[in-house]
């Protein structure tokens, strides 16, 4: 059953929820939820996914600015990602197989395993993990705080 839904704060504060075939479009998109498992569907939201905790998307389309803010444990599968500022100040960001597309300043204190098939555009002070992609366009390490040894960069099969 495709489902088609329109609106600001789509399932703001939710919890346990399994979507399949959504097409969503509307600001703010699932603040505050918990425990989501969204497939195959298309979000076009500013802020979706804020102040989240155990998020899983799979076989998506997500686009739109600062996803993800201050989320934790938020598993993107076989998606496509487009965001201003995404997937920043968040804990446990994964990314497996993924298109990070028209993204800049991804990351910024946030601790992550990303695996895209593509270019990103900057990342700005990610805290730690790894980055595994075709290259990236800025790397900004402009915090002190943040040590740029705790981040592994593997672009185009060579380590940086």
């Amino acid at each position: 059953l495709h489902v088609t839904a329109r609106g600001d704060y789509f399932g703001m504060n939710s919890e346990n929820i399994r979507v399949d075939d959504l097409t969503l479009t509307g600001n703010y998109v699932f603040d505050g939820a918990k425990n989501i498992e969204i497939r195959n569907s298309r979000l076009v939201s500013k802020d979706a996914f804020w102040n989240c905790e155990n998020v899983t998307v799979y076989d998506s389309l997500i686009t739109g600015e600062y996803l993800g803010w201050n989320s934790k444990n938020i598993t993107f599968i076989n998606c496509t990602i487009e965001s201003n500022q995404g997937m920043c100040y968040m804990e446990n960001v994964v990314i497996e197989d993924g298109s990070i597309i028209n993204t800049d300043l991804a990351f910024e204190y946030s601790t992550i395993n990303v695996t895209t098939t593509t270019m990103i555009d900057s990342v700005k002070n990610p805290i730690s993990g790894i980055i595994k992609a075709n290259g990236i366009g800025e790397i900004i390490l402009d915090d002190e705080g943040i040590a740029a040894s705790n981040i592994i960069y593997e672009l185009n099969d060579q380590m940086k």
